[in-house]
């Protein structure tokens, strides 16, 4: 899932132009963060913890409901579009206490008929018995941490599976009735070339996702790989690594649909399309953000307390912090994750989801359409070719 950006410390909310008539409440997800891991990876910057010898379901499920009862008036009449089960490893909880925390979700907030329900797994916590559980919760996807089929290149990471397991990971989630499912797979690994990198792709696309998310490697700070950095692959080794793989994904029938998300015709993520349409989610958990817009046109940012044992004993769980975005931060917020989109949004979606008109992007829209970042359509905000490829310089246009 793409996370939010860290948050700001809290500021008044700054006077705004009136709402744009074209404002809506957008659609609602939920995100539930579970924090526990069999062990930390020394690339991950995720809010995740070694798990001990026995996890707390019991207490963390009674947390989460209780956190969902403080939000529940967010939802100000929606249902639920999507639900993700994030982490951590969330496939370390049992089908009971799952299936505990969905029933008294339900009971607090309406779920859409059709309502995609993800779980985050990793191989080395796949059981058949416990996943056919998790299919008859009324689960009805799966993210599973692949990351490399290369035991030599999984052991660097820091992987708990190897490469059997990884494909036996996939056996079984089809084996439990999950015919929609994600691998999440890493290139840019350690001294990875041109030639191990398409092999892992291969493998991935033998097992017959239904989506994928291919991303490279990154060095961020405060990981163990930031403080040691490992030998990885030379630029001109990962430009090639990212154009090969783009064509053989697109050879298979995944299209591209997001930076690092391809997925078969209908079976993009619909909980990460709403992040990226600046959808609202309601975030629980310990380390969870949310997004909430109000009917007034204000929109808010919240974050949960961070470690699991001052999440178990905080009273005042349900939140640990939030701010008002102003609307001088509105078109990056809003453009940052857009823009993401291969196709970009229809350009009426600003104006629906920040209650801001369309002509407040008006100068920055110009001058990066002058300088080719962005396609000169009036009905469109999507990125050129160019500007995908420097995301970045385009975004910093709209601060």
């Amino acid at each position: 899932m793409n996370a939010p950006r860290q948050p700001a410390p809290a500021t008044a909310l700054s006077e705004r132009p009136a709402v744009s008539a074209s404002f809506e409440l957008p659609p609602l997800s939920l995100y539930v963060h579970i924090p526990w891991c069999v062990k930390k990876c020394p690339y991950c910057d995720f809010n995740s913890h070694a798990a001990g010898p026995s996890l707390p379901e019991e207490a963390y499920v009674d947390a989460l409901l209780a956190d969902l009862e403080a939000e529940r008036e967010q939802a100000q009449g929606r249902p639920l579009r999507s639900i993700f089960f994030g982490g951590g490893t969330p496939s370390l909880f049992s089908a009971k206490a799952l299936g505990r925390f969905l029933d008294g979700a339900q009971q607090r907030l309406s779920f859409s008929e059709d309502i995609e329900i993800t779980l985050e797994a990793n191989p080395g916590t796949f059981e058949q018995a416990k996943f056919t559980a998790y299919r008859q919760l009324g689960i009805n996807r799966l993210s599973i941490g692949i990351q490399s089929f290369q035991d030599s290149k999984l052991k660097a990471l820091g992987r708990i599976h190897d490469g059997g397991e990884a494909v036996r990971a996939a056996d079984m989630a089809r084996a439990a009735g999950f015919d929609n499912f994600n691998l999440d797979l890493m290139h840019g690994l350690p001294e990875q070339t041109l030639e191990e990198a398409l092999a892992d792709l291969h493998l991935a696309i033998a097992q017959q996702p239904s989506h994928l998310s291919w991303y490279q490697l990154t060095m961020e700070p405060n990981t163990q790989f930031w403080s040691q950095p490992p030998s990885l692959p030379e630029d001109d080794i990962l430009w090639d690594i990212q154009e090969a793989g783009q064509a053989l994904l697109a050879e298979q029938g995944y299209a591209q649909y997001e930076t690092s998300a391809y997925a078969r015709p209908q079976r993009q993520a619909r909980h990460n399309l709403n992040y990226w349409t600046f959808g609202d989610f309601i975030g629980i958990g310990a380390g969870a953000h949310g997004k909430l817009s109000h009917a007034d046109g204000r929109i808010q940012r919240t974050w949960k307390t961070r470690l699991p044992k001052d999440y178990l004993a905080s009273a005042q769980r349900q939140q640990a912090g939030a701010r008002w975005l102003d609307a001088q931060e509105l078109p990056f917020e809003f453009l940052m994750n857009a823009l993401r989109l291969s196709d970009g949004v229809p350009s009426s979606l600003f104006s629906q989801r920040t209650g801001l008109p369309l002509a407040h992007l008006d100068a920055a829209r110009q001058r990066a359409e002058q300088q080719g970042l962005l396609n000169p359509d009036p009905q469109r905000l999507q990125a050129s070719p160019r500007g995908q490829l420097f995301l970045n310089d385009l975004l910093q246009l709209f601060l």
